[in-house]
């Protein structure tokens, strides 16, 4: 009768762990609450268990190198094209999107809000000496913000402690930053809503393209990390892509609002593939 314990214990263990992934996901989608929303749904239809962990991009693909994780979903297209060029990813696919947008004080003293382009928006804030809070943590959204720098042809760094205020946090706490100190700061879309404390900031600017923000799902390569749990990985993959995990992204709403926009179909020369 012993034997016969332990065998259906070590046998519910190892179903249990085939049937198990990790997850290394941007924070976004996290604060989103847009795994609260999906994963019950994906246990269901296909009986895996999820565990996220969610960090900045940066750090979420820094994690999958090391090889803790089966499984990346993040939004740094050129950096996850990399991880999977050199071996790391088993391929990269276009998932969902949303956009950035710039919050501030409703008062907006660098008056963005009558910006034509992004480069305006980031040469008003410089010449208005007005606060902006960066995550300044190698996330996507912050390898996203210095893009815009750079495209402005502007160093925040010559500001870094004045006005120029980086937070080495994630999402929410970098709003949470920001909105306390009458600060700017550039959020997903998708955050933002969901975000509780917003006091009295409010979106300044939005809809140009270069505010797009592209997330991408990448099965991590069990020839090069053997502990993957490959099936389970790839099951979670193609689950979100199918037309069932897109409809499901696509349902997710918060106060009404749609987050993200499942655009899985547009994958005709995305991705990279180990060949």
């Amino acid at each position: 009768m012993k034997h016969l314990v332990l065998l259906i214990a070590l046998t519910f263990s190892t179903q249990t762990l085939a049937d198990t992934i990790i997850v290394q996901s941007t924070t976004s989608t996290q604060n989103s609450g847009l795994y609260d929303y999906l994963l019950p749904i994906l246990k269901k239809d296909t009986g895996v268990q999820v565990n996220i962990v969610a960090v900045g991009t940066g750090q979420a693909i820094n994690n999958a190198m090391r090889c803790d994780g089966d499984m990346l979903l993040v939004h740094a297209r050129s950096v996850e094209e990399t991880f999977v060029a050199e071996g790391y990813g088993e391929y990269r696919r276009n998932l969902m999107y949303n956009d950035f947008v710039i919050i501030g004080p409703e008062a907006d003293p660098a008056n963005v809000a009558g910006s034509r382009d992004v480069n305006e928006v980031l040469l008003r804030i410089v010449q208005a000496g007005a606060k902006f809070a960066s995550r300044g943590d190698d996330s996507g959204t912050h390898k996203k913000e210095r893009s815009l720098w750079q495209a402005a042809a502007i160093d925040p760094d010559t500001g870094s402690g004045q006005w120029y205020l980086e937070t080495g946090s994630g999402m929410g706490a970098t709003l949470n930053t920001g909105v306390s100190l009458g600060a700017y700061v550039m959020t997903d879309r998708a955050t933002w809503i969901a975000f509780a404390n917003k006091q009295d900031s409010t979106i300044l600017f939005e809809g140009k393209p270069a505010l797009f923000n592209q997330y991408g799902v990448i099965p991590v390569n069990a020839d090069k990390c053997p502990n993957v749990n490959r099936e389970a990985a790839e099951t979670f993959t193609q689950w979100l892509l199918s037309e069932t995990g897109q409809a499901a992204i696509g349902s997710y709403q918060v106060e009404g609002k749609q987050l993200f926009f499942p655009n899985a179909n547009d994958n005709l020369n995305s991705s990279i593939e180990l060949k």
